[in-house]
């Protein structure tokens, strides 16, 4: 069984996130989410608008997602790969080169976003009057 794992904030879920998931299992058999935990996020300036247990809700219904765990610091990626025992680690493509240090434990993909939507975007179009 090949296990791939992928991380992100996975707020206000679009199909652009459900491509990504869908791609993401699409690399192996058992598809791991780390989730970023509110208190990561918040220490990254960044607000969500569903709390951590919300959106891990929401993804545990999604039917590529096989397991959903929380993100809570940057430094986490390398036991993660350890412990869930890793074949594959995806990112989007705006993370290129940042997770190379990864390839000696595992399979390093980074795949193409999808271009019109993101969720900086929704939050900017719905922000204008």
């Amino acid at each position: 069984m090949r296990r791939v794992i992928t991380y992100g904030t996975f707020d206000l879920l679009h199909y652009g996130h459900i491509r990504l998931l869908q791609r993401c299992k699409e690399q192996g058999d058992y598809l791991v989410v780390a989730l970023s935990s509110d208190e990561f996020n918040a220490g990254k300036d960044k607000k969500s608008y569903f709390s951590y247990a919300e959106r891990k809700h929401m993804l545990e219904a999604i039917r590529y997602v096989d397991l959903v765990i929380p993100e809570d610091n940057w430094e986490q990626k390398v036991t993660d790969v350890e412990k869930y025992h890793i074949d594959t680690f995806v990112m989007g493509d705006d993370w290129e080169g940042e997770f190379d240090f990864l390839k000696d434990k595992c399979e390093v993909v980074y795949l193409p976003r999808t271009p019109e939507i993101s969720t900086t975007r929704i939050k900017t179009e719905l922000g204008k009057p």
